[in-house]
């Protein structure tokens, strides 16, 4: 009787303790800690992500190959704006301070603008652009959208940097963009291409202007704020009930739905549930949805920040977003940045540097994905990183 009486309290003292360490589990947990667990691998001072854990030997592809050492800025400020929004402060300070030093010590600009991206890991002084030997031509090589500078990227760095406190370096960026890529209305794409030869893009962008209008906003620059912002409004097409995704460089409207153009107005407040709504019923795949119109399967980056916008609005489906996304996850701990193998966008990466040679095309491929766990993070967090 008494060892009876023993159990029966040992399994209710430890169904006490399970119930409790399940009500200090915080939903967001699971993909913070993946992050902060590749965090700690880079030691101490300001460092940068991986974007993407890649295969390596027989079964790497070209992606694997371009991607293996590199940190985009966009994920990267994404992740801190994660860490600091769960109460990791000096984490996410790493990166700022990353990033700070990545835009003082570029080899060659000294203007304010960051690259896309640098070389994940420690930040070098001065700051190392990611890279990869190409096997074909038997040197060093470099990518030249990775080595150029999209606006959006900017904004994010700069949304950190405020987010932050360090209103000094987000200044010189908005500075830079000011002088380099302001358009008559909102600003223009970036700059394309290696050190020597870089284009401007002149196309522009919805979410990259909205991006802009939050950054200025959050920075006290309500003209710049105004002047990004009016491309976003402009960008709305009430006959369809959503934001186009933005202008080609000849100034004309793009057909494309786009997840981060249709949805991020709703986050930012620049656009109506509504018009979400819309969006992510054109995008929609099973419980889940695309990068674009173009895209033919899950994007899970996409999917958890609709799973944020769907929460905001009390919409049930934001539940069935995130269990598609809690579904994909890679031994590390990484959301899978798609569903399937592959996933087109629509999108190609930047205009061909050759006569004769087409452009390169941008697909998704199923590799675990930081920007797509920091999204997922934010999600089950609940917190708006655009708001």
């Amino acid at each position: 009787m008494t060892s009876s009486i023993t159990r029966r309290g040992f399994c209710a003292g430890a169904l006490l303790l399970l119930t409790a360490a399940r009500a200090q589990k915080k939903p967001h947990d699971g993909f913070l800690q993946a992050i902060l667990r590749q965090m700690a691998a880079l030691g101490n001072g300001p460092a940068l992500l991986n974007s993407y854990i890649v295969n390596t030997g027989p079964r790497a592809n070209d992606f694997d190959l371009t991607q293996g050492t590199v940190a985009y800025v966009y994920d990267n400020a994404l992740a801190g704006l994660l860490m600091l929004a769960a109460g990791h402060r000096r984490e996410a300070q790493r990166i700022g301070q990353a990033l700070a030093l990545a835009q003082a010590h570029d080899r060659k600009f000294t203007d304010g603008r960051l690259r896309n991206s640098y070389a994940a890991g420690p930040m070098a002084i001065p700051a190392k652009l990611p890279g990869f030997w190409n096997a074909k031509t038997h040197q060093w090589d470099e990518d030249p959208y990775q080595t150029g500078t999209d606006t959006g990227p900017v904004a994010w760095a700069m949304l950190l940097w405020t987010a932050l406190g360090m209103d000094k370096p987000a200044n010189s960026a908005g500075n830079f963009l000011d002088k380099q890529l302001r358009a008559p209305m909102g600003y223009y794409g970036g700059f394309y291409g290696y050190d020597s030869s870089q284009q401007k893009l002149t196309w522009q962008s919805t979410e990259q202007n909205l991006d802009l209008a939050v950054a200025f906003r959050k920075l006290g620059r309500s003209k710049d704020a105004a002047h990004a912002a009016a491309f976003v409004h402009a960008a709305y097409d009430a006959r369809a009930g959503l934001f186009k995704a933005g202008l080609t460089p000849e100034g004309k409207p793009s057909a494309m739905v786009a997840a981060d153009a249709g949805i991020w107005p709703y986050l930012a407040g620049l656009g109506s549930a509504a018009s979400a709504t819309s969006a992510i019923g054109k995008l929609q795949h099973g419980l889940g949805i695309g990068f674009s119109s173009a895209s033919h399967g899950i994007w899970l980056e996409g999917t958890a920040f609709a799973a944020l916008a769907l929460k905001r609005m009390k919409n049930p489906l934001s539940e069935d977003f995130m269990q598609t996304v809690s579904a994909n996850l890679s031994p590390q701990g990484y959301v899978y940045a798609t569903v399937a193998p592959m996933l087109s966008t629509g999108l190609t990466v930047g205009p061909s540097l050759q006569k004769g040679v087409p452009e390169q095309r941008f697909n998704y491929y199923r590799r675990p994905s930081l920007s797509a766990t920091s999204w997922a993070g934010l999600a089950a967090l609940d917190v708006n990183p655009l708001a």
